[in-house]
């Protein structure tokens, strides 16, 4: 099941899923829209119309990718998938891509396309968008001490029990840090994760949904989470340290 949150993609969602329906036919395809004021869910439903393969989950209100993503998840679980997919709506996840994310699938608990591995790349960014991104993941590995090179990644396939173990009830995280708080679950968690190479292409269509306040929760959440990490980190050692010297007494 391919997941792909929607708010106001009325002109990249047909594209977006008729490019994931044709290179990789087996899947389906679950779009979730938030309202879009800008008539999004209208194509979505007529996507799902001409394809028994797409389905579509309206929600009534923004509440934010994160939200969107977990709600996405429930459905997938309960309707028994046993892999998911989180992709975005506007074309800079290519289709093209796909495939080989899921080749690698039965290989990890959760696969990533990344930007940042050998064989990565990105098209039409800004240099300030690949600085904040690159330091960003850099902050990511220096607290978090993940072997990840690109946590914040949109473009991601999930084991269905990795999701299940790996406690979804008590995400609470919305904006891009969502995709950190779930990798470093997975981590935390002793699974698997592999990256495979993407190619990112900014969008064509459409406004991006980044924001300061975004930032600020993602930069938040992860130096709180950072901190939490070293601190146990040094407790850790300290007790060893006091064990090993009442040892040699």
């Amino acid at each position: 099941m391919v997941l792909i949150p929607t708010y106001d993609e009325r002109d990249s969602i047909a594209r977006q899923v008729q490019g994931v329906r044709a290179v990789s036919p087996q899947v389906d395809v679950l779009i979730i829209d938030d309202d879009s004021p800008d008539g999004t869910g209208v194509v979505a439903d007529e996507l799902a119309a001409a394809d028994p393969q797409v389905q579509v989950l309206h929600r009534t209100a923004k509440n934010g990718l994160g939200q969107a993503y977990l709600d996405g998840f429930a459905w997938a679980l309960d309707a028994g998938y046993d892999t998911v997919v989180e992709m975005d709506a506007d074309g800079s996840h290519r289709a093209t891509d796909l495939p080989a994310l899921l080749e690698a699938a039965p290989l990890a608990d959760l696969v990533i396309g990344s930007r940042w591995v050998a064989g990565g790349a990105i098209e039409n960014w800004a240099p300030h968008r690949k600085l904040l991104s690159v330091g960003g993941n850099q902050y990511v590995r220096m607290l978090l001490g993940m072997p990840v090179m690109d946590a914040t990644a949109g473009f991601r396939v999930y084991r269905a029990e990795a999701l299940r173990h790996i406690g979804l009830d008590a995400v609470a995280s919305q904006g891009y840090c969502f995709q950190v708080d779930l990798t470093w679950r997975v981590v935390r968690a002793g699974l698997r994760i592999v990256e495979v190479p993407i190619t990112f292409v900014e969008r064509d269509a459409g406004e991006s949904k980044m924001s300061r306040d975004i930032f600020v929760e993602s930069l938040r959440n992860v130096t709180a989470w950072g901190m939490r990490y070293r601190y146990e980190q040094a407790r850790g050692l300290v007790s060893a340290l006091t064990v090993g010297r009442s040892a040699r007494r």
